[in-house]
This record gives C-alpha cells, structure tokens and sequence, in this order.
C-alpha cells in the first residue's frame, strides 16, 4: 500500500481532507495519477481547471493517498493507472490500454462518465472515496 499526500491548488481558510483509497490495480508498476476538480467542464482530464487539485503516487495493488487543503463544494475525482509512467493515458484505437477509476466508482459507459455521476460533496467531514481501478485490457 502507497501513501501520499497531496496540496496542489488554491486552498481557504475552511478546508478539509479527501481520502482516496484505490483498488484492483493489476500492477505496481508506473504512477497513479489524481485529479480533483469542482468543474464539470473540466472532468475527467482537469486540464481546463487551473484550480484543479492533483496527486501522483506510486502504484500498487491498492493505493491510499489524500487530497488537503480541499475548499468545501462538490466535486468529482478522476484516475490513471499510468503503468509505463510517461505522464499520459495509452490508447489503441482511441480505447485506453492502461487503468482508469472514478470518484463514487462511476461506471463508464461510451465514454468517462459524466461529472454528475462522479460528484460527492466535501463538507464538515473528512472525505472519504473508495474507486475500483478498470481495466478495459487485461
């Protein structure tokens, strides 16, 4: 198990934890990378949220890690089992070769899931998210 934390983005006065523990990675090889966002917009990559908070870790079957600093609101997470670690989501055929999770353990469809099936609302509590890494290739 991997533990890490992470503290990217703007943070208030008021802020809280998410706890992210991710599961069924079928290596440890590469980096897990993170994102949260409160942007529908800007799910599932975060790219286009300059207040996106993000996290990188180590894999491993299951990874544990902690998104501080989190202002309260809703939000949606999304993941990458990026195996190889170049920093980006492998595809053949536009199909994505490495893992991939979202918050509330959405399901995918024919595409990501929409942001409104992954939001959950950080509020007076610590978060906490459990996500199932997927596979589309074994």
């Amino acid at each position: 198990m991997a533990a890490a934390l992470a503290s990217t983005g703007s943070a208030a006065a008021q802020s809280h934890n998410v706890r992210v523990t991710v599961t069924d990675l079928r290596s440890g090889d590469g980096k897990v990378l993170a994102c949260l966002t409160r942007k529908a917009k800007a799910f599932p990559n975060c790219d286009k949220d300059p207040d996106a908070i993000s996290a990188t870790v180590d894999a491993a079957t299951t990874v544990t890690f902690t998104f501080r600093g989190v202002t309260p609101g809703e939000y949606a997470i999304s993941l990458l089992h990026d195996e190889n670690a170049n920093g980006k989501a492998d595809r053949t055929l536009m199909i994505p070769r490495e893992g991939f999770g979202f918050s509330r353990d959405a399901k995918i469809r024919m595409g990501p899931p929409k942001f409104a099936d992954a939001v959950f609302t950080v509020d007076q509590t610590t978060g906490v998210q459990r996500i199932r890494m997927r596979y589309l290739f074994r």
